[in-house]
């Protein structure tokens, strides 16, 4: 489980640190659309919500989906631009510019990504602009979001050059209503993790660098392969001939619990990482998480639990309390104590098993952070 990004024999220059207005700005909408995903902003998100102008809401309710359940790949446009410099541009205004430069297809099948997630590391799967089933799919799963979007859809796929123009515009009046003030404000702590960065990265090679970003980030004894622990499978390439060699990697403020990695195929690799909140949980944790809600999906133990909890027991006394064998019992404390969910201590000839109440807790956390990263 995770993404891998090939970097085996990619000059150490061409992995770079830089910051990104404009996919800073996709998490700040994200966070607007969905503040239960980050709590520590509520105050933030309650209030700017609060001051929005009505035609700004309904225009960002209307686009919603670019930002909304997903996170679509128009606001990283530096990395779908064949012979740029595979950078961000430091103002917003210069990132939009480099949007217009989006070829028309790219531009649509990125603002459309949220319709083709299951071919997304194939490269988007067939272009709704030009073939007749993509585009029905898409039409079919705007309707379902709601009129708002299903109109955005539509228009976006009768003219893009329109659409364009008035994504720049809302994104522009969104800068002018409050993202300017709120990234005047942020930028200097991300310019600054990105220059720390930099220098782990010259000073003590790429591993220390990841190590850097997250736990989540690891690179593979031969040095050819990062792979980014995450709940969705893909692949890319710092590598592409017709793009050019490079992998950024972009801090983030709003962006905490979600760690981000565009990794479309015929795009350059950029991870997008969440600075100043709490660590993600590092690599083999998801899998933890699911040896967990599989060793507490089975009801006996479930029950076996719900004793557990309140104290410890021996394999025997859990026999006798629910009728089954010993070793039966010793089956089932195995697979709890294989998920980490039970301690255990010997007092004289007894072994006594309880269940880490402390771990259990943070289950719901844990779930979350690694369903939402």
């Amino acid at each position: 489980m995770g993404v891998t990004i090939e970097v085996g024999g990619l000059p150490p220059e061409r992995i770079r640190f830089a910051v990104s207005p404009l996919a800073e700005l996709c998490m700040v909408l994200h966070a607007l659309a969905q503040p239960d995903h980050h709590p520590r902003l509520a105050s933030w998100t309650t209030a700017t919500n609060a001051r929005l102008a009505p035609d700004l809401a309904d225009r960002l309710l209307e686009a919603g989906t670019l930002w909304q359940t997903s996170f679509s790949d128009v606001f990283m446009p530096f990395a779908g631009i064949e012979g740029g410099d595979g950078l961000p541009h430091p103002t917003l205004a210069g990132e939009l510019d480099r949007l217009d430069l989006l070829p028309e297809e790219r531009f649509v099948g990125a603002a459309l990504e949220h319709c083709a997630l299951t071919h997304y590391n194939e490269g988007g799967g067939p272009s709704p602009l030009t073939d007749a089933g993509a585009r029905a799919r898409a039409l079919e799963i705007a309707a379902a979001r709601g009129p708002r979007q299903l109109d955005f859809t539509v228009r976006l796929l009768e003219d893009p050059p329109g659409v364009r123009a008035w994504l720049r515009r809302l994104l522009e009046d969104c800068e002018s209503a409050f993202f300017g003030e709120t990234w005047e404000r942020i930028r200097p702590g991300l310019a600054a993790d990105a220059r720390h960065k930099t220098e782990v990265l010259r000073r003590k090679g790429l591993p220390a660098a990841l190590e850097a970003v997250s736990a989540a980030l690891s690179l593979d004894p031969s040095g050819t392969l990062i792979t980014v622990d995450k709940m969705t499978r893909g692949d890319a390439t710092a590598l592409d001939p017709e793009l050019g060699p490079g992998l950024v990697l972009v801090p983030s403020t709003f962006g905490w619990p979600h760690l981000m990695v565009l990794h479309a195929r015929g795009w350059r690799p950029v991870v997008h990482y969440p600075v100043g909140s709490p660590e993600l949980p590092g690599p083999g944790q998801l899998e933890l998480l699911q040896l967990r809600m599989e060793a507490l999906a089975h009801p006996l133990r479930m029950h076996l639990c719900r004793t557990l909890a309140r104290g410890p027991y021996t394999t025997g006394e859990l026999a006798t309390t629910y009728g089954i064998t010993a070793p039966e019992v010793s089956r089932h404390l195995s697979v709890l104590k294989k998920a980490g969910l039970l301690t255990t201590r010997r007092q004289g000839r007894y072994v006594h098993h309880q269940l880490d109440l402390t771990v259990v807790a943070r289950l719901g956390s844990d779930f979350l952070e690694g369903i939402l990263r």
